[in-house]
């Protein structure tokens, strides 16, 4: 069988592992962590706050970005673990741009002779790379239940993923057509989860739970007249559509606590900003930890 190739049964949100509530008589935390590129690194600036407010989340979905954090969060690692894991990721250029080459699928010779596309990437392969060594290789090896939102690119239609291996899972979640390649779960082609839904909340609500919503989608930029390159420019379609959808699914049913996150001027791909993009996002915690708080006391 190919490596893209797997065959875990999947799970939709409302079959999901059983979720624990907080305490006694308090609803249970589900988070949400969406798409967003680079900027995605910000979801752990919330894992901080939540470690600080000694919280833990019943469950936790994700796409693309989020997938990628929420994975690691719900395998036991804390937000500065992953702070530290990043910060550390990215800090030699060199060794990044290494480990990106030996997870490419095309070579450059295919692209003159018509046979492929010379950076696209086996998502797989590129998480092997990045994640922490403490990732499990399967959901049920997870601290904390977790769903990985995908699309079924033949039938339009939105995938979560909640059993079995978790690597595939993730690496369709985060399948961006043209930069990573497709994976095959169940006899269906599963691509970037933010096709459809970048912030995968809408499906998890329900009463006595509090769903707190991530969204480090990108906003407009000042008009100019800059032409992207082409790799940005696949990102920055994506930034788009994520932006325009989520906006939508907001203005239609808000999540109980939307968190905006994402350090202003970043791009999909300044990951090498990864130090930067935390710092920048230290405001959210505290507005993290204020609008957790209030809930959880008005629920009470």
């Amino acid at each position: 069988m190919p490596r893209s190739e797997h065959r875990p049964p999947d799970a939709t949100p409302q079959d999901a592992i059983a979720v624990r509530r907080q305490q006694p008589g308090q609803p249970e935390l589900v988070l949400v962590l969406g798409a967003g590129g680079a900027r995605g690194l910000s979801h752990i600036v919330v894992l901080e706050a939540l470690d600080e407010l000694g919280i833990r989340p019943a469950l936790i979905a994700g796409c693309s970005m989020g997938a990628i954090v929420g994975a690691a969060y719900a395998a036991g690692l804390s937000g500065r673990d992953l702070r530290e894991h990043v910060t550390a990721s990215f800090r030699d250029r060199a060794k990044v741009i290494a480990r990106l080459l030996d997870a490419r699928i095309g070579k450059f010779t295919d692209l003159m002779r018509g046979l492929g596309n010379p950076v696209l990437i086996d998502g797989e392969r590129m998480l092997d790379l990045f994640w922490p060594e403490a990732v499990p290789d399967r959901f049920e090896d997870l601290a904390i239940p977790f769903l990985a939102t995908a699309t079924d690119y033949h039938l339009h239609a939105e995938v979560a993923l909640g059993r079995g291996p978790l690597t595939p899972a993730v690496a369709a979640s985060l399948a961006i057509p043209g930069l990573i390649r497709p994976v095959v779960i169940e006899g269906r082609v599963l691509i970037d989860g933010g096709a459809i839904n970048p912030l995968p909340y809408n499906r998890l609500m329900a009463p006595g739970r509090i769903v707190m919503a991530v969204d480090t989608s990108a906003p407009a930029t000042i008009s100019e007249t800059r032409v992207p390159s082409p790799l940005e420019a696949i990102l920055g379609v994506s930034q788009i559509l994520t932006r325009t959808i989520v906006q939508r699914m907001i203005e239609r049913q808000p999540p109980d606590i939307l968190i905006r996150a994402g350090a202003d001027g970043i791009g999909g791909l300044d990951f090498f900003k990864a130090k930067a993009i935390l710092d920048a996002s230290a405001a959210v915690k505290d507005e993290v930890k204020r609008r957790l708080t209030q809930a959880l006391e008005q629920a009470s």
